[in-house]
């Protein structure tokens, strides 16, 4: 048997998964409405550029101030701010967490969204998912973290997570997971936003089961996403993840993990092994990865069970409640993490008691 269709297509599906953001800039295609007759379709409500929006009554959390630096800004090390009565948070460097112990068989995937631009090659990552495979457990775990988590990066300093690779690249990444969450990963997977676009397109749009509602603004109009099953296409899809106006970064996480489902379904609703070599050909230039064909192939069976049963997909988020909002000395808006509830949410998705 011809094992490659094979690989391409689970490649395809971890790919995928990196459904996460794109910048503003790669949004000039103008709007489009949702044709495919669901339910709960897109609503477009025109209104003057300078116009204040109603306020969405579906708000579960309160929008996060977002830094948003240039693109030749070098991110700068911030020196560990004085240790207070709280003890929570941490606000400096902190020991490094113990490794965990993996279950039998278990792989942990790192799955990294680069906000490169053409001919960069230091980076942030503003997506980051780590995905945890259990065929023995009959799971994958999808664990997110906030782009603005400020942590220890070792031999560095204190910085936001997304900064690790522009700092040291791949193995500062699997020593920053190591050192701060007790994890390192086995492989990882970046993909430029650049190219999402693309892949959504070639999907021909996303059917996406929309948790909460969302209303922002896009291009000049006041658009609403309600609850339920949205056909979105493209351009929508990267509103609907980027959008961060109106809410925050963990509802932004929420959204992410909401597409990468869309994708994997839509890819197993279609006829993806015999045309796994055009889809892979759409890819192969903006992903950087280290899984061979020797890791894949063994997940194949699984990835069947999987596509057959979606609650065996679990999510999990580092976000409210699990860090809070803080200002560093040089006046960057980031996130203190309070390390024991994050190490509940990381044994969680690492299948631990």
């Amino acid at each position: 048997m011809n094992n490659k269709p094979y690989r391409y297509l689970l490649l395809i599906i971890i790919i995928s998964l990196l459904a996460g953001c794109v910048p503003t800039s790669a949004m000039q295609v103008p709007l489009t409405d949702s044709q495919s007759g669901l339910g709960s379709d897109p609503v477009y409500i025109t209104v003057p550029p300078n116009a204040t929006g109603t306020p969405t009554p579906f708000q579960p959390l309160p929008p996060t101030a977002v830094y948003i630096p240039s693109d030749e800004e070098i991110p700068t090390m911030e020196p560990p701010p004085q240790q207070t009565g709280q003890n929570l948070f941490n606000y400096g460097e902190t020991d490094p967490q113990p490794i965990l112990s993996q279950p039998p068989g278990q792989m942990n995937i790192l799955l990294l969204g680069a906000d490169a631009r053409p001919g960069q090659n230091r980076f942030r990552t503003d997506t980051i998912i780590l995905m945890t495979i259990n065929p023995q457990v009959g799971t994958v775990n999808l664990t997110s973290f906030p782009r603005d988590l400020y942590i220890t990066l070792p031999g560095e300093g204190q910085n936001r997570i997304n900064t690790a690779y522009f700092f040291g690249r791949m193995p500062l990444v699997m020593k920053t997971f190591q050192y701060n969450f007790g994890i390192r990963p086995d492989h990882y997977v970046i993909i430029n936003f650049s190219s999402f676009k693309r892949i959504i397109d070639s999907l021909g749009g996303l059917d996406v089961v929309v948790g909460e509602k969302l209303s922002d603004y896009r291009a000049g109009y006041w658009v609403t996403i309600r609850p339920g099953l949205v056909h979105m296409d493209a351009d929508t899809v990267l509103w609907y993840v980027r959008s961060r106006k109106t809410t925050n970064d963990f509802a932004r996480n929420r959204r992410q993990q909401e597409v990468l489902l869309a994708i994997f379904n839509k890819l197993v609703s279609m006829d993806a092994i015999k045309r796994a070599p055009e889809f892979y050909n759409l890819y192969k230039k903006n992903v950087k990865t280290d899984l061979t064909l020797a890791d894949l192939i063994p997940l194949l069976p699984f990835a069947t069970k999987v596509a057959s049963d979606p609650s065996r997909i679990h999510n999990y988020f580092v976000g409210s409640g699990k860090v809070q909002s803080w200002i560093t000395p040089g006046g960057a808006m980031v996130l203190l993490p309070n390390q024991a509830k994050i190490n509940k949410i990381i044994r969680k998705s690492q299948n631990l008691p």
